[in-house]
Parts: structure tokens; sequence; C-alpha cells
């Protein structure tokens, strides 16, 4: 993946950013930097199992994960809690939707584009990852406003 295309994918999700509500961009920024740290570990996961490869080693690897997950990631993630605020089906199908566009479709162009390669890793196992991560930050979002109502 190119300097430009990584650098257009994170300006163009932070300029998405804009448009959001800033309660809800506060609301929601603990549950997708939770997210994001997660990611950023089944990164680093990746590279010991071989998972998947990008070319021009570690380094490259470290560069794409930040511009995915720092650039569409976290936007779409904070715009999904915002549109489904504590609606969990909606949540939940919005999810699916999302999960199985990205392994099923994203994940080709980026492989095309030269982002990775799966290796290891199949679309399936980026879409069940994916779906399963999405449950985890809705628990952790709840978690999180429970707190915040206790305090």
């Amino acid at each position: 993946m190119t300097l430009i295309f990584r650098i257009s994918i994170v300006l163009i999700s932070w300029f998405s950013i804009i448009f959001l509500p800033k309660s809800s961009f506060r609301k929601y920024l603990t549950v997708t930097l939770f997210s994001a740290c997660v990611l950023l570990a089944e990164t680093m996961m990746a590279i010991g199992f071989k998972w998947w490869k990008t070319k021009g080693g570690v380094k490259y690897t470290v560069y794409n994960a930040f511009s995915f997950i720092f650039g569409p990631f976290f936007a779409i993630n904070m715009w999904i809690f915002h549109f489904t605020n504590g609606r969990f089906l909606l949540y939940t199908f919005i999810n699916l939707i999302m999960d199985l566009i990205f392994a099923f479709g994203l994940n080709i162009f980026f492989q095309n584009v030269g982002a990775y390669k799966l290796k290891k890793f199949k679309s399936k196992h980026l879409f069940y990852t994916a779906f399963a991560y999405s449950f985890i930050n809705y628990g952790f979002q709840k978690l999180v406003e429970k707190g915040d109502v206790n305090s």
C-alpha cells in the first residue's frame, strides 16, 4: 500500500468525524481506542503466526495496520456506535453487514492494492474475528456506560 493511499484513507476517515456530534465522539472514544488496541494486538499476533504478509516486511505491516485502524476502522466504529446507540439488534445487524463487506469484498480490494496477502488466514477468519470483536466492543461500551452512571 502506498504512502499516498495510507494517508488518504486516514484523512478521508477523519474528515467524516468532523460531522459526528462532539458528545458522540466523547462517548465512544474509549470503546474505539479499546477496539484499536485489540486490532493492534491482532496485528502483532498476525506477524508472529504469519496470518498475512505485507510487502516490505514488518515495518510496512505496522504502517498499514495503523493506517487502517486509526483511519477507516476508527471512523466506522464511531459512526456505528453513534447510529445504533443502545439498540443491540441494530448494532449487531450493521456489524454483520459491515464485517461481511470487509471480509468478502474489501479484503479482495486491499489484497489487490498490495496492502497485504492472506496466508494462514482466510476471508472467513477475518469475518469471524471482526464479528466477534463487535460483541466484545458492545460489552465494553456497556461497561463504560455503567461506570459513568455509578460515578
